[in-house]
């Protein structure tokens, strides 16, 4: 994998709260050593994504921290950002590599083996595969994979060599990450865990400190 497509073992989503701003979370985020930032809006209109991504993208740089966007595609190209995170039903990787250019970091979603696979077809540099538990950050939640379903799918990867990172997501805690990573997957993405932390910091510096040890 080139230098400029390292992907973070440990992926903070920020999310939509009436008491803490993305830029907040984003901020505590990196403060607790998170280098990957994955700004996620929903439903707002564009003049607030686009603001809210150059403060975004601002923190991200004082910190050194990749930026990746969630869905919007011009929104990334327009601020810089390091990629996009694509779900199932947003563009196809292809035409965001065509709009982004080659070096930009591009993410896909998936929930199955064939969701996984189309996604690798497509060129994308990491898959952030789930939900692994219930969670209520997404509607329209996809069936919960768990650690039985991580260690399947993870050994047809292998089987088909696929080796494109896979980053597991959906309702992890601290006291999950031993038992996910050793079913083979690349790393974790939070998002609940640390927004809804009294200590957003203390908390991502956790999740940290826990994939570290488990390497």
């Amino acid at each position: 994998m080139p230098e400029s497509k390292k992907i973070s073992k440990l992926q903070f989503i920020t999310m939509d709260l009436k008491n803490k701003s993305h830029e907040l979370l984003a901020e505590k985020a990196c403060e607790g050593g998170a280098r990957w930032i994955q700004l996620r809006i929903k439903d707002k209109p564009y003049e607030y994504w686009l603001t809210t991504a150059e403060k975004v993208k601002n923190i991200c740089d004082r910190y050194q921290a990749e930026l990746i966007i969630n869905d919007h595609v011009q929104i990334a190209r327009q601020i810089g950002a390091a990629g996009v995170h694509l779900g199932q039903t947003d563009m196809h990787p292809n035409d965001a590599r065509k709009i982004l250019g080659s070096n930009a970091i591009i993410g896909g979603t998936a929930n199955t083996f064939e969701e996984l696979k189309a996604h690798v077809e497509r060129g994308v540099d990491y898959i952030g595969l789930g939900p692994f538990r219930y969670t209520t950050t997404k509607l329209n939640l996809s069936p919960v994979i768990g650690i039985e379903g991580y260690k399947t799918l993870l050994k047809k990867c292998a089987d088909e060599n696929i080796q494109v990172p896979v980053i597991a997501i959906g309702g992890i805690e601290v006291a999950d990450i031993h038992e996910i990573l050793q079913t083979g997957v690349y790393g974790i993405a939070i998002s609940s865990a640390i927004s809804f932390a009294k200590d957003e910091t203390l908390k991502t510096s956790e999740f940290i400190t826990e994939i570290n040890k488990n390497q």
